[in-house]
């Protein structure tokens, strides 16, 4: 099928064509484990193409995840099993991200591009008001859609997008070796340094949960950079949607006393700290983010 747009011109995400598929097919038996979760109609945009995955649920508004850097619906899959006891729920794929939606990521302007895109696919993601969960690159993502009758609520989790994200010598020492030579011990030690201290891996057998996943990413793929700051005019706009905005209180990139300044200057709202919790939050305490979207119904 020839989609309806152009692709952007941008950068291919994969190395190789190997490493694509690789990447794919890992999705899509994570996807397939979970019969519940069946695929949407492809979508064709601007970005190119998308896919999304939905499951039915409890009879609560839909809600529709949004991923953060190199996640997507395949990793998504255990949360939207907690979410889905409540409401229907539904995953997307961001452009330019690993998974399964188009592989090429934009050079320049992703903001409006992303944003843009966000506006193109609610209407054919829902034909009610849902609410929009949100992680890290898919806060920035959705803030910088314009507000919509569509989107009744939100919940943002280690948002981007309100400010910079913090970048120290302590991550560079774990982050640096992934991306030189990716294997599980070096994820492992980046994902510790992501995650709170109830989710590394001295929890986990001493492999964290996600190292398999990360090290596919760091040999296939070429990651991108978190997004800056939003300029005010896409941000104002939000300030009339019912908004929670939530951190963990480990989170290294976006910590509560990063956040709280910003939080309440740009969107009016309060910053909810989930204690224990690092930057990979609405995955380590699914629970806890299932009952943030459930306090907005």
């Amino acid at each position: 099928m020839t989609d309806a747009h152009p692709h952007p011109h941008g950068t291919h995400i994969y190395r190789s064509e190997t490493g694509a598929r690789e990447i794919r097919d890992r999705c899509q038996e994570r996807i397939a484990a979970w019969p519940a979760l069946t695929p949407l109609p492809e979508i064709h945009t601007a970005l190119g193409t998308t896919r999304a995955f939905g499951a039915p649920g409890g009879d609560a508004a839909p809600v529709i995840v949004l991923s953060g850097t190199n996640f997507n619906s395949a990793t998504s899959v255990d949360l939207a099993r907690v979410l889905q006891r409540d409401r229907p729920v539904v995953l997307v794929d961001l452009p330019g991200q690993p998974g399964l939606s188009e592989a090429i990521r934009p050079r320049s302007g992703r903001a409006a591009l992303y944003g843009a895109w966000f506006d193109e696919i609610l209407p054919l993601l829902t034909d009610r008001p849902a609410t929009v969960l949100a992680h890290s690159l898919g806060a920035a993502v959705l803030l910088a859609a314009k507000p919509s009758g569509l989107v009744r609520s939100v919940v943002m989790v280690g948002p981007a997008g309100l400010t910079a994200a913090a970048v120290n010598s302590d991550l560079m020492r774990v982050a640096l070796p992934w991306m030189i030579g990716p294997r599980d011990d070096k994820s492992t030690r980046l994902l510790d340094h992501m995650s709170g201290p109830a989710y590394t891996s001295a929890s986990h057998g001493g492999v964290h949960p996600f190292a398999s996943w990360m090290t596919l990413v760091g040999r296939h793929c070429r990651t991108s950079l978190a997004p800056g700051p939003l300029p005010l005019e896409c941000l104002r706009p939000w300030e009339d949607t019912p908004v929670i905005l939530a951190t963990g209180s480990d989170d290294v990139f976006y910590s509560p006393a990063r956040l709280h300044g910003p939080a309440r200057r740009l969107l009016d709202a309060d910053v909810t700290v989930l204690e224990g919790a690092g930057h990979l939050a609405m995955y380590e305490q699914p629970e806890r983010v299932a009952e943030l979207v459930r306090s907005l119904d």
